[in-house]
C-alpha cells in the first residue's frame, strides 16, 4: 500500500479506502491470479498485544490490507490527526468480497478455523445466501497448537481445494501469525483474518443489533454479555491503547515516527513483489 492509502498506528500501516474499493480490489486479485492479499483488521487490543508480541506487529506489517475495526481506533486516529480512512469491521470486509462475487457470478471460497458445528452451520448458510460461489471446503483445525506433520497436512488440504479467497477464524494473534508463516505456501488472491464473524455468520454468536453499531458502541453490547471474557480488552487494553498512542504520536515526534514506518512499509512491499 502507497503512503496515499495508508495512515500509520503504532507501527502498522492502516488502509484510508472506502470499502467499494478494496473490495473491487479483491475481485481484481482473482482475476489477474496474483501473489496473496492478506486482510487483517485492528482494533486497540490487537494494536496493545501487538506492541509485545514481535510476530504479530511482524504479521500486521506484513498484511496487505489492515483496516481500522474498532471505534477506538478511528477515534484516536481523529484525535492526533491521523487519515485512516473509514471504519471497516472485518464483517463489512467478508460481506463486501462475497457480495462482489456473487454479482461477479463465481469464485472458489474456504472457511479454515472454528469449530466443526459452527462450520456446518456456515456451509447452509452460504448455500442459500451465495448461491454462484462455490463452498470448496471447510476445516476445523485441532485445539490448541499444532505439530508441523498436522499443519503441513492441513495446508495441503487447503490448496488442493484451489480456494479464491479463504477466510481464517481463529482468535488473534494466532489466526493473523499463522497466516504470515504460511502464505508462501498457498497460491490464494485474498486471505483474511476474520475471527468472530465465523461465529456471527453462523449465528452462533449474536451481533450487536446494527444501529449499536453505527453509533459505535458494539463494545459495550460486547462486554455486557461477555463481561468475563471482555473486560480484559475493555479495561486494561483500552486505556493502555490512549497511552500508548499519544506516547508514540504526541510525545514523539510523529512525522519522524511517520517517515520511518513509510520506509519499512515500502521495503515490505518491494520484498513481496520481488518473491511474487
Amino acid at each position: 500500500m502507497s503512503k496515499r492509502n495508508t495512515g500509520f498506528l503504532l507501527g502498522v500501516a492502516l488502509n484510508r479506502r472506502p470499502l467499494t474499493e478494496v473490495t473491487a480490489e479483491a475481485v481484481q486479485a482473482i482475476d489477474r491470479r496474483i501473489a496473496p492479499k492478506v486482510f487483517a483488521c485492528a482494533n486497540p487490543h490487537s494494536l496493545v498485544v501487538a506492541q509485545q508480541d514481535a510476530d504479530f506487529h511482524s504479521a500486521l506489517r506484513q498484511a496487505n490490507l489492515v483496516v481500522a475495526d474498532g471505534v477506538g481506533v478511528t477515534f484516536m486516529t481523529r484525535l492526533i490527526g491521523v487519515d485512516v480512512g473509514p471504519r471497516i469491521t472485518g464483517a463489512d470486509y467478508f460481506y463486501g468480497v462475497l457480495g462482489a462475487l456473487q454479482r461477479r457470478g463465481s469464485a472458489r471460497v474456504f472457511f479454515f478455523g472454528s469449530s466443526q458445528p459452527v462450520l456446518d452451520r456456515i456451509a447452509r448458510r452460504f448455500a442459500a445466501d451465495f448461491p454462484s460461489l462455490t463452498l470448496c471446503g471447510a476445516l476445523s483445525p485441532p485445539f490448541g497448537t499444532w505439530s508441523e506433520i498436522e499443519n503441513h497436512r492441513m495446508v495441503k488440504a487447503i490448496s488442493n481445494a484451489k480456494p479464491d479467497v479463504l477466510w481464517v477464524g481463529m482468535t488473534a494473534p494466532k489466526q493473523e501469525k499463522w497466516v504470515e508463516a504460511n502464505r508462501g505456501q498457498l497460491n490464494i488472491p485474498i486471505i483474511g483474518s476474520i475471527g468472530a464473524v465465523f461465529d456471527f455468520y453462523a449465528e452462533t454468536y449474536a451481533r450487536a443489533p446494527k444501529w449499536i453499531c453505527d453509533i459505535g458502541l458494539e463494545w459495550v453490547y460486547r462486554f455486557i454479555r461477555e463481561p468475563r471474557r471482555m473486560w480484559r480488552r475493555t479495561f486494561v487494553s483500552g486505556p493502555k491503547f490512549v497511552w500508548l498512542v499519544f506516547r508514540q504520536h504526541v510525545l514523539w515526534n510523529h512525522a519522524a515516527v511517520e517517515a520511518v514506518e513509510l520506509s519499512e512499509q515500502e521495503k515490505h512491499s518491494h520484498q513481496r513483489e520481488k518473491a511474487a
